[in-house]
This record gives C-alpha cells, sequence and structure tokens, in this order.
C-alpha cells in the first residue's frame, strides 16, 4: 500500500459497514470504528435541516416542475428531453444522481434513468 488512499482498505470498510439508528460501524484490520452522526456529518459537511422527502411526501416540494429541473442540471440545456437519462446530466448532479439510485434508495431496475423520485431527491 502506498499513497494517500488505500481504496482495497475502504471497500474492507464498506463491506463491513453496519449501520444503527444514527451511528455506523465497522471493523477493519481488527480496528473496531464508530462513526456518529454528528462525527458523518461534519466529515460529509452537511447540515442536518431542510424538508425530510421520501416516497410518501413528494408533494411537498411546492413548485417542483420534474422537467425544467432536469433541464436546469443538462450538460446541454438545448437538448430535447425524451426521458430522464443521468448521461445527459452536469458532473456535479450526475454524481448525485448516482449516489441516490445506487445508495440512498437503491433499486434493482436501472440505474441510468431517474424517475420522479429521484429528481425530488437531487432538487432537494
Amino acid at each position: 500500500m502506498s499513497g494517500n488512499t488505500y481504496p482495497d482498505l475502504v471497500k474492507v470498510f464498506y463491506t463491513n459497514l453496519l449501520i444503527d439508528g444514527e451511528n455506523m460501524y465497522s471493523h477493519v484490520k481488527g480496528v473496531d470504528m464508530e462513526i456518529t452522526f454528528v462525527v458523518s456529518t461534519t466529515i460529509i459537511r452537511l447540515k442536518y435541516s431542510g424538508i425530510r422527502i421520501n416516497k410518501g411526501n413528494i408533494g411537498v416540494v411546492e413548485d417542483f416542475n420534474k422537467i425544467q429541473f432536469y433541464v436546469s442540471c443538462l450538460k446541454n440545456p438545448h437538448l430535447r428531453v425524451n426521458g430522464f437519462s443521468v448521461g445527459a446530466l452536469k458532473l456535479n448532479e450526475r454524481i448525485i444522481a448516482f449516489i441516490v439510485t445506487w445508495m440512498l434508495t437503491p433499486r434493482g431496475i436501472n440505474h441510468v434513468f431517474l424517475i420522479e423520485e429521484d429528481l425530488v431527491l437531487i432538487y432537494a
């Protein structure tokens, strides 16, 4: 192992990751780790505030137009919108989309196309 990052250790960390309430636990190379909610939000630099979005309350986001929002996220906003494909998004929006579809709301279908709930989460 050399350098500033160790992909194999990161993989082991996520493979052994357990989430219990607001805390995360993992075990790597004989070391038990506990990451509290406060520590994780500090590291990620996210604030614990805003609207709580889930499948049942998408309507709480007022004035949300999925087509208008999707067009604002496109690399080329002059493209004709046929579907909500991740490939046409700007880099930051694409990364957020993959986090939403693969980690936050994983599903067993195609992750390349966004559904309305994905767009709301990206918007939020």
